[in-house]
């Protein structure tokens, strides 16, 4: 580690007084047994206990250094918690159960991180656990085959606060999108555009008599291709059909519907995109990857691994597709890898399988130097996860990981009933619907108010609802809030308050909310290294209620309120602790990717 990069991690310890406390209770645990080997230290934690009255912080370090000191851990934590109670920043320490010790700080402590906050703005919270590995996190990569639509949507949110929650948290990300414009769904896709190319210049074909010419039927009628039709036939008039009626041969226009329909789909999906605010710094094709060689260049890195071989499957479990055979076939040994069976890479005609594209696209990201892949895919790829962890792992000996975070589908309700979707037909609720009925930030924080795997109801009427009950009002009010509360003070800059007589903080109200402040260097590095990036909007919710707290309690309780004209002192307090709560709640939408409001309309 670089000195500036320790200087990062020492600065980051600082404001995480969970890393920081932990610091101490380590040097006191070396101190108290100072032949400990240093593995056992490293599995020292200090985490918030499971009930809040039992203290701040709990470490578990009396039950992993118990076995080799030799000695029963209650005992140990005994020991411990004496010498923990005599450091500064410790009110309080008592050995509990089978060996933890409870810890609880001092008021004086807590207080001192609040300019400690209002110094770092939205800042607070970003550090280095991620070491500057480098990731490849990989969202939305959505067919281009039609608009963008809700269930995209989730994913995109999900994925580009996921980044940004790496990115603050210390990996050096990149966000990628891969275009799958390679396979029959795009090749369905270009014959549909054909058809309503076919429409724009009159051809007397109706839409059944063109179904039946097209092989496999016409998948995709979407009134969304109506406008590339008019978009071809202004290009290229009457030339691309035969006589303006029958399709011309494939190899007369199939690649020329193809590429524009693809281009022109990309760019609705990067203005949705964009008007969701997620922007991508990589768009990565499929067809130009395998037209560029790296299919092969997989197969022959397999290959020299000894990990490929000529084969026949056994026959799929459960019902047999009709036209499956039992045909020799080039096959990856994923079975070493930990999969359930091994895998095809070519198809009858000679052509990639799915799979084996997708490890053409997994070398690419290996030889461009990520260390880390993430992919976000929708839950119906659950069983897809094993085999290509298993590509990864041969293609990297081991040395890349993938992980995937799988998103459960969105029912979409408004009036208390569900709006129905049909990709193919149509009629779905897009991403720019989405948008438009209750706005960007509305969609991004309510899309992150589950955890990614569980399914959710995303309510239009909830979700412009002015209630607590609504996540997207509660924590925007309470920025809101405190905004107003520094406008009426002549706004402050928060450096400015850094220095307030915090000892004037005092109420339980008070030290609640600055308790959650304080914690959220934690919450940050726990949601990282998870992969959750839900717990960011749970944090707000909470953290929000906290403030909201105190605020009634000021309407209640005179004595309470942030402006008191006859309180210079209190008063200063209390706008640092409001600055501080405003700053919190902008560093967390950040990573949300919301914009925090100055007043609530």
């Amino acid at each position: 580690m670089t000195t500036t990069s320790t200087a990062a991690a020492a600065a980051a310890s600082r404001e995480n007084i969970f890393a920081a406390v932990r610091d101490s209770v380590v040097a006191t645990l070396r101190a108290l047994l100072p032949d400990l080997p240093g593995e056992v230290l490293a599995r020292v934690q200090v985490e918030p206990p499971r009930e809040a009255a039992h203290g701040d912080m709990a470490t578990n370090a009396a039950l992993v250094a118990a076995k080799p000191a030799r000695m029963p851990p209650q005992r140990l934590a005994a020991q411990l918690a004496e010498r923990l109670a005599a450091l500064p920043e410790i009110a309080a320490a008592e050995p509990a159960g089978p060996g933890f010790v409870n810890l609880r700080l001092r008021e004086s402590f807590l207080r001192a991180q609040i300019p400690v906050i209002l110094r770092a703005g939205e800042a607070y919270g970003d550090c280095v656990i991620g070491a500057g590995v480098r990731a490849n996190v990989e969202y939305v990569s959505a067919n281009p085959t039609g608009p963008m639509h809700v269930g995209h949507c989730r994913g995109a949110v999900v994925g580009d606060a996921l980044a940004n929650l790496l990115i603050k948290a210390g990996w050096r990300v990149t966000k990628e999108y891969y275009i799958n414009d390679a396979g029959a769904q795009v090749q369905a896709l270009a014959y549909a555009a054909y058809w309503r190319y076919l429409q724009a210049i009159g051809t007397p074909l109706t839409e059944e008599e063109y179904a039946r010419l097209v092989p496999g039927g016409l998948q995709y009628r979407g009134e969304y291709l109506i406008p590339i039709g008019e978009a071809l036939k202004a290009r290229y008039g009457a030339g691309l059909a035969d006589e303006g009626a029958m399709p011309a041969g494939p190899a007369v226009w199939f690649d020329i519907v193809r590429d524009f329909t693809v281009d022109a789909m990309m760019a609705q999906i990067r203005e949705d995109l964009e008007a969701l605010g997620v922007r991508h710094d990589v768009f990565v094709s499929e067809r130009a990857l395998i037209e560029s060689g790296a299919l092969e260049r997989a197969e022959a890195l397999l290959a020299a691994k000894g990990l490929i071989y000529r084969g026949v499957l056994e026959p799929p479990k459960g019902r047999i597709p009709e036209d499956w055979e039992p045909r020799e076939q080039e096959l990856f040994r994923a079975t070493l890898f930990g999969d359930e069976v091994d895998r095809p890479l070519r198809k009858s005609d000679g052509s990639g399988t799915y799979f084996a594209n997708d490890i053409a696209n997994h070398l690419h990201k290996i030889e461009r130097g990520h260390q880390v892949l993430i992919h976000v895919w929708g839950a119906d790829h659950a069983g897809y996860v094993k085999r290509m962890q298993a590509a990864v792992q041969a293609l990297s000996d081991g040395k890349v990981t993938l992980e995937v975070v799988l998103t459960q589908i969105v029912h979409v309700l408004k009036g208390g009933q569900p709006v129905r979707m049909s990709k193919r037909a149509g009629t779905y609720v897009t991403l720019r619907d989405l948008i438009e009925e209750v706005g960007k930030d509305a969609v991004r924080f309510t899309m992150l108010t589950r955890k990614a795997d569980a399914q959710m109801e995303f309510d239009l009427d909830k979700v412009v609802e002015q209630s607590r009950d609504n996540p997207v009002f509660y924590v925007q009010y309470a920025h809101a809030r405190c905004r107003s509360v520094l406008r009426q003070a002549g706004d402050p800059p928060p450096a400015a308050l850094a220095d307030a007589p915090l000892d004037r903080l005092t109420d339980p109200a008070e030290l609640a909310l600055v308790r959650r402040l304080v914690s959220w260097p934690r919450v940050v590095e726990a949601a990282a290294v998870a992969r959750e990036p839900h717990r960011i909007a749970f944090f707000l919710h909470d953290l929000a209620g906290d403030f909201h707290v105190l605020w009634n309690r000021g309407r209640d309780d005179s004595t309470l309120r942030f402006l008191r004209a006859d309180e210079p002192e209190a008063t200063r307090a209390r706008l640092a602790l409001v600055a501080a709560t405003a700053g919190v709640i902008r560093s967390g939408l950040a990573v949300m990717g919301v914009t925090p409001v100055e007043e609530m309309r």
